[in-house]
C-alpha cells in the first residue's frame, strides 16, 4: 500500500492562484526563508503552509510573472503533478525553510503526488533535510505509489549519509520494491555504490535474495552497462559482495551467470575476480553463449575497457576456443583490437590463413596496426616457431589447471608470462 494521499481540496493551489499564493510559491522555489516566514506567520494565511500545488498545467503557470527560471528547473526535476512546500524545500535542500514549515505543523508524511518529502530528500541527497524530516517523525519505511521506500531512492554516491540516517531510524534494509522486487542492496549494486553496499551488508542485507528477473545483487552489479571510468567502482562492489559470500554461480532467468554479464559489459577486473573464485568458464546460457562468446561480440565497442585482458583470462582458465573455421569472422569483427586477435591465435599450433583473412581487415585498420598484421599474414607460408609449439603443447597438457600449475613450476617470470599469453604485439 502506498502512503495515504490526504488531499484537502480547500488548500489545492492551481495556476490561477494570485497574490500571496504565487509569492509563496516563488519563495519556496528559491528558498527565500524570510518571505516564507512572513507568509505562514500571517494568521490569515496560516493554512497555506499545508498547501498542495497542482502543476498539471505547467503552461498556465508560465503566464504568471514570478521566478519562471526557478519553475522551469523545478518542472524538469519533479514529475509529480501535485506537490507541497515540504517536498519542494526538502528536494532542493532548503533546510531552514523546511524547519520553519515543520515547526509550524506541516504534515511530515503528506504524499499527494505519491511520495513523501523524505523520498524527495533521499532522491536528491539532501542529507540535512532528511535528518530533519526523520527527527520530526517522518517514516523511514513509507512506500511510494511505485513501491519504493526512501532507502530505494538512495542511488547516488552523495546519498550515503541519507542511507545511514534511514537505517538508524529503522529503515528496512531488505525492503522490496513493488515492480522489480529489488532490495536496497540490488539497487546499490546496480548503481555501483560500494559505500552503500558495505553499509547494507553491515546491517544484515540479504546477499542471495533474487529480484523478479532472478538476479541476486551480484548478478545485478555485473549486468549493469559501465563506462570505462566506472569499471573500478563496480569491481569494488563485486569484491565486497564476493567477500561477503555471494554465490558466483547463481544464474538469472536466462541462465546467465555473473561471469557471462561481466564479459558482456567488459569489466576485466570483475572477470578476474570471478575466475579466481572458480567461476564456471564454459557454462552456456539459454541462448547458447559461453562467457567467451559474450566478450567477443563486444570487443569492437569496448576497446577502452581492454577486452583483450578478458579474452586472455578466459583462455588461461580453460575457456573453449573459437572453432578454426570461424576465425576469419572473428578477425573481421575484432580486428580493431589486435591484442585480442593475438591472444586468440596464440592458442593454436597452426593457422590456415587464406585470402578471407586479409579481406577481413579493412585497409585503414591494417595501416594503423601494420606491424601486427604483417606478422600475422606472413604466417600464411611459415610454420609457427618451435617456442610457440612448445607453449601450445604444454597449455594443452595442463588445460584448466594451467593457472594453478604455472606458478608452481618455478619458471622464470618471462616464461610464466609467455605461457599465460602475455602480449608482444606480433605473432611468431
Amino acid at each position: 500500500m502506498g502512503p495515504k494521499k490526504n488531499i484537502r481540496t480547500d488548500v489545492i493551489i492551481t495556476a490561477k492562484a494570485t497574490g500571496h499564493e504565487l509569492q509563496y510559491w516563488n519563495a519556496l522555489l528559491v528558498g527565500d526563508e524570510h518571505t516564507i516566514i512572513s507568509i505562514i506567520d500571517d494568521p490569515k494565511l496560516r493554512q497555506i503552509q499545508c498547501a498542495i500545488f497542482d502543476t498539471s498545467n505547467i503552461e498556465e503557470w508560465k503566464n504568471y510573472r514570478f521566478n519562471y527560471r526557478g519553475l522551469r528547473i523545478w518542472s524538469l526535476t519533479y514529475e509529480q503533478e501535485l506537490t507541497t512546500p515540504l517536498h519542494i524545500t526538502a528536494g532542493r535542500g532548503y533546510t531552514e525553510c523546511l524547519k520553519h514549515l515543520l515547526m509550524r505543523g506541516a504534515e511530515v508524511d503528506m504524499a499527494p503526488g505519491g511520495k513523501t518529502a523524505l523520498h524527495e530528500a533521499c532522491e536528491n541527497s539532501t542529507t540535512e533535510c532528511a535528518r530533519l524530516l526523520l527527527a520530526y517523525g517522518g517514516s523511514a519505511n513509507s512506500v511510494t505509489e511505485d513501491g519504493f521506500m526512501p532507502l530505494h531512492l538512495c542511488t547516488d554516491p552523495e546519498s550515503l549519509q541519507c542511507a545511514k540516517l534511514l537505517l538508524q531510524f529503522g529503515a528496512s534494509v531488505n525492503g522490496r520494491s513493488l515492480e522489480e522486487d529489488d532490495t536496497p542492496l540490488h539497487l546499490a549494486a546496480r548503481y555501483g555504490l560500494p559505500g552503500h553496499i558495505d553499509l547494507y551488508l553491515r546491517y544484515g542485507a540479504a546477499i542471495e535474495r533474487k529480484n523478479k528477473e532472478g538476479q541476486t545483487p551480484l548478478n545485478a552489479a555485473c549486468s549493469q552497462p559501465q563506462s570505462a571510468s566506472e569499471l573500478e567502482q563496480y569491481y569494488e562492489v563485486c569484491k565486497l559482495l564476493v567477500s561477503a559470500g555471494a554465490d558466483i554461480h547463481t544464474c538469472d532467468q536466462d541462465r546467465q551467470t555473473p561471469l557471462h554479464m561481466a564479459c558482456k559489459y567488459a569489466n576485466p577486473s570483475v572477470v578476474d575476480l570471478l575466475l579466481q573464485n572458480r567461476a564456471n568458464v564454459n557454462i552456456m546460457s539459454y541462448s547458447g553463449n559461453a562467457p567467451m562468446h559474450n566478450i567477443l561480440k563486444g570487443v569492437a565497442y569496448k576497446l577502452d575497457h581492454h577486452p583483450e585482458r578478458i579474452v586472455r583470462s578466459l583462455l588461461n582458465y580453460g575457456s573453449i576456443r573459437v572453432w578454426p573455421g570461424a576465425l576469419p569472422k572473428v578477425l573481421k569483427y575484432c580486428c580493431t583490437s589486435p591484442k585480442t586477435i593475438e591472444v586468440l591465435l596464440n592458442t593454436y599450433d597452426r593457422l590456415k590463413i587464406t585470402d578471407s583473412w586479409t579481406e577481413a581487415v579493412p585497409p585503414e585498420v591494417f595501416e594503423e596496426h601494420s606491424y601486427f598484421y604483417e606478422s600475422l599474414f606472413s604466417l600464411a607460408n611459415t610454420p609457427r616457431s618451435l617456442q610457440h609449439l612448445a607453449r601450445c603443447k604444454l597449455r594443452n597438457l595442463l588445460e584448466k589447471k594451467l593457472r594453478l600449475v604455472v606458478s608452481e613450476l618455478g619458471l622464470p617470470t618471462f616464461l610464466q608470462n609467455y605461457l599465460l599469453l602475455d602480449f608482444r604485439g606480433y605473432l611468431h
